[in-house]
């Protein structure tokens, strides 16, 4: 999964969309997670990646 291209959902839009500046992270239960904001709103959006 390309880090630019990741699909979350945006819980202010209420729909599916592409995040803008999307960055890897780690939480504090060691998961990893995609970060990134909703393209029209600006509102934060992750998405939380399997344990693979």
């Amino acid at each position: 999964m390309a880090e630019g291209s990741v699909e979350g959902y945006c819980v202010k839009c209420k729909s599916k969309k592409v995040m803008a500046d999307a960055q890897k992270v780690t939480m504090k239960n060691k998961r990893q997670a995609m970060k990134g904001k909703c393209p029209d709103c600006g509102t934060g959006m992750y998405r939380i990646l399997g344990k693979s």
